[in-house]
């Protein structure tokens, strides 16, 4: 593996085209009281978002963890993590799969979590110094370096923008409206006690809308921000490498998005920049990423994880969290 290419450049963009797996339609994502998200592209081109940033996002950390075994899947075994228990002390969720990510109410209330507010060293009557909050950020959830965070549990200026965004558009697109029927065998029509087709009774006419047109799948990976981390040389290899790890692995395994949405790669996954830079497979990023992890945290590949005890009485009761822009159903 050579990333000797990204050096001094300050973007890796990379595109691929899509297709569904069988026939020509497919369901993007869609949102509240919006729906589709289609519009009007350069040229008056026909345009629709397939799969959101913050989608995106989601799904490239979920190829990286093993829920059975609660732990990362086998090459990147060793990176650092919040598990986060019940008060039985039993698996609850964790920092790689949790919205908010570390800033996430199961870990940010838990009995633990001031351990890495104290290593996040914030001072309200000082500037913020993000150096000790990227440290603690390596320490205790590496993933955040490369997805963001914004940790306004302990401060509104706690925040670090995504290293990896991804996204996915369609072009020309063409709706194809169709429907169904929900048949109640037993009642055609509502029931004469006050039962309505919103419990279940009677028979269910609705619409579906979906699309055909040409996808293609985006990755951005900021360069210029991971070295301006400044964490040394191992972690800034090692940060690229676990980023083109999720790639190669949502490309190979992450593409059924929806059950009417299950893609297929039609064609290689391009370098748009730098042109020259040749892309690692995923078998070679699986045989590297050990290595770079023992290099970028020192010894063998031993469990990294912080562990915090969550219990219903220590979240504070109040409004709630601000939502966020990860962790939700598009």
């Amino acid at each position: 593996m050579n990333l000797d290419k990204l050096k001094d450049q300050p973007r890796l963009l990379l595109q691929a085209k899509l297709k569904p797996v069988q026939g020509s339609r497919f369901q993007p994502t869609g949102f509240p009281d919006l729906g589709a998200a289609t519009f009007d592209g350069p040229n008056g081109v026909k345009m629709l978002l397939v799969e959101s940033a913050q989608s995106m996002a989601n799904r490239l950390e979920a190829v990286c963890w093993d829920t059975n075994a609660n732990d990362w899947i086998v090459p990147l075994k060793g990176l650092p993590a919040v598990l986060v228990l019940d008060k039985d002390k039993k698996p609850l969720t964790n920092s790689v799969l949790e919205a908010h990510r570390i800033n996430s109410t199961y870990i940010a209330t838990a009995k633990g979590f001031d351990t890495i507010k104290e290593a996040i060293a914030f001072n309200d009557k000082r500037p913020f110094d993000r150096n000790p909050f990227l440290k603690a950020l390596l320490r205790f959830d590496v993933n955040s370096l490369i997805h963001g965070i914004f940790l306004e549990k302990i401060a509104g200026v706690i925040r670090l923008p995504r290293a990896l965004t991804a996204f996915i558009e369609a072009t020309d697109v063409t709706t194809v409206a169709s429907g169904g029927a929900k048949v109640d065998r037993v009642r055609a029509a509502k029931g004469d006690e006050g039962q309505t087709s919103k419990e279940g009774f009677g028979n269910v006419i609705y619409h579906r809308e979906e699309f055909t047109g040409n996808i293609t799948v985006f990755f951005n990976l900021d360069l210029a921000l991971i070295r301006g981390f400044g964490l040394g040389a191992d972690v800034e290899t090692l940060l690229i490498a676990i980023s083109l790890f999720k790639i190669q692995r949502f490309l190979c395994d992450g593409l059924r998005l929806r059950t009417a949405c299950d893609l297929d790669l039609d064609g290689d996954l391009i370098v748009q920049r730098p042109a020259e830079f040749i892309l690692p497979s995923l078998g070679e990023l699986e045989v590297a990423l050990p290595g770079l992890i023992a290099e970028a945290f020192g010894g063998k590949a031993d469990k990294r994880f912080t562990t915090v005890i969550y219990e219903e009485t220590t979240a504070k009761k109040g409004k709630g969290d601000k939502a966020d822009e990860d962790k939700t159903e598009d």
